[in-house]
């Protein structure tokens, strides 16, 4: 098994070019530079993060497959946007919850990118029904939810709860509900701003665990507000 020591100097130097050369002919010239230097290492981190996730929750799938596992494609979906750039510019990768089959399943997530370096967890725009258990969820859990987004250590670590919100207050919730700007949203997660310095040394290892360890209760929360076990 190989020991994680840090992502690669290019593992970022290759989303760089990528940037500046984003089209399928560089890419398939370096595409076993892609290989070497992103999926071989990223999936050495995931399998290093293995044991720690499941001493979180064993419900929390980590699978370091390199395809059909926890990293996204690096091939974008340009069929219905104006943006036709084939790859992704940025390397992401999510451990979701054994019952989702998408990445609208509760999870964790990291994202690494030359310019930004974060990771956290949450639930990212589940369907209708789900949405609407989860809204429901802290509109009537008013001292649980008060409890997560309120400790110290949370709020530390994370800028509060993030996620696209409604303009108004969905259909049969109190306007005046004092977390109505969290019932307002489409999504819910956190997210731990790191750095490519930290990216690039084994303490990547410490900082996510810490950050998931951190961003526990929230998930249980998530979890339970969809009949999901933690």
């Amino acid at each position: 098994m190989a020991t994680f020591t840090g992502l690669p100097k290019d593992f970022f130097a290759f989303f760089k070019e990528l940037a500046k050369n984003n089209d399928r002919t560089w890419f398939e010239a370096n595409k076993q530079r892609y290989k070497d230097a992103v999926v071989g290492p990223l999936s050495d981190f995931m399998t290093a993060m293995s044991p720690r996730v499941a001493k979180i929750s064993k419900h929390i799938v980590v699978d370091p497959r390199p395809n059909g596992g926890s990293m996204f494609r690096i091939y974008r979906d340009v069929r219905f946007g104006k943006d036709k750039r084939p790859y992704k510019e940025h390397a992401g990768c999510q451990f979701r919850h054994a019952l989702g089959k998408d990445a609208h399943a509760p999870g964790f997530y990291m994202h690494f990118a030359p310019d930004e370096v974060f990771f956290g967890g949450g639930v990212w725009m589940p369907p209708p029904d789900g949405l609407h258990r989860l809204r429901t969820a802290i509109a009537e859990g008013t001292k649980a939810w008060k409890k997560i987004v309120e400790d110290k250590s949370f709020s530390k670590s994370f800028k509060g709860v993030q996620g696209d919100t409604l303009s108004r207050p969905p259909r049969g919730f109190d306007a005046g509900h004092p977390y109505i700007d969290d019932i307002k949203r489409k999504s819910f997660f956190v997210m731990h701003e790191s750095s490519v310095k930290t990216a690039q040394s084994p303490a990547l290892l410490d900082e996510v665990e810490a950050s998931f360890n951190t961003a526990k209760p929230l998930m249980k929360f998530l979890c339970h507000a969809l009949d999901a076990p933690f």
